[in-house]
């Protein structure tokens, strides 16, 4: 770690603030553990705290936590647990009476006949599309079945035709022709 020049970034995971010393903001996402990129949405920055910068250069690469809202300092494992606001009350319950006179009345269901016919012609454009891609493999395969029986007739043609030369070259210098 020597030589590299750390910075401390400050994120909120859950109930706790957390630091941590990195040379990067990659190097300090994977200190956290996490793959998405919290400096993209805000969540996560760079820290000025001189307390926070202190723990976290104390311990390199190394996420310090402290609970939310506390003044405590961070540590690997934090002291004092977050202090969670008690529960709002909940208001007395209304009469049955009354919530039935406010409801409404039930909708009839909605008409999906056009839903309906635009999912099939959905289907069906996609079903002609698949025929069409079938065709075309098929086609291909036939024109490449073809290509490959024209190279072997080529191939087959040329090496007659080549001992044929060699046989024609021999017999001619056998009568004394010179190339």
């Amino acid at each position: 770690m020597a030589g590299r020049k750390l910075k401390v970034f400050q994120a909120r995971f859950g109930f706790y603030d957390t630091v941590v010393a990195a040379p990067s903001q990659a190097a300090a996402l994977r200190a956290w553990d996490t793959h998405q990129n919290l400096f993209a949405s805000g969540e996560a920055k760079i820290t000025t705290d001189e307390a926070a910068v202190a723990a976290a250069l104390a311990h390199p690469e190394t996420p310090l936590r402290r609970a939310v809202g506390s003044k405590d300092a961070f540590a690997l494992e934090p002291t004092s647990l977050p202090k969670v606001p008690d529960a709002p009350k909940k208001a007395p319950a209304k009469p049955a009476k009354a919530k039935a006179k406010l409801a409404a009345p039930p909708r009839p269901p909605a008409d999906r006949s056009r839903l309906d016919a635009a999912e099939k012609a959905l289907r069906d454009v996609d079903d002609r599309r698949k025929r069409e891609e079938a065709d075309f493999r098929r086609k291909a395969d036939e024109l490449e079945a073809r290509r490959e029986a024209a190279q072997n007739a080529y191939v087959a043609a040329r090496k007659a035709s080549m001992a044929r030369v060699v046989d024609e070259r021999g017999a001619y210098r056998k009568a004394g022709g010179e190339d």
